[in-house]
């Protein structure tokens, strides 16, 4: 798995690394019990802060999406579909509300903007 950070975003690093480890999970380019770098590793190939790694790693085994086992390092853990099913809900979520914005800042009323969600859901 390659993970690349992007310095200029406004989108702190730490949540990059989460998004890109939840996609690759989801998608199935990481299996469960498939190994992640380490926080150091990680870290030094990154060029950021151990901290910033770690936070992301903690996240994510908070999150239900990696195990992390003293001495051994961290790995994917088994993922609940339900946990996946509600990841992509998120995702979508934050599509549809990304959508939402960019339609009224064109202008457009809520009917309009519903109508056209309920033409395309037609087709």
């Amino acid at each position: 798995m390659h993970i690349i950070v992007n310095t200029s975003s406004m989108v702190p690093i730490y949540e990059q690394i989460m998004d890109q480890v939840k996609t690759a999970v989801i998608v199935g380019e990481l299996k469960e019990g498939a190994g992640l770098p380490s926080v150091r590793g990680l870290s030094k190939e990154l060029k950021i802060s151990a901290l910033t790694v770690k936070k992301a790693y903690d996240n994510l085994e908070q999150e239900g999406f990696t195990v992390t086992v003293h001495g051994k390092g961290t790995f994917v853990a088994a993922v609940n579909p339900e946990l996946l099913q509600e990841e992509h809900r998120k995702e979508v979520e934050a599509d549809l509300e990304k959508v939402i914005q960019k339609a009224r800042g064109c202008g457009m009323t809520e009917e309009e903007i519903c109508s056209l969600f309920e033409i395309i859901m037609e087709g």
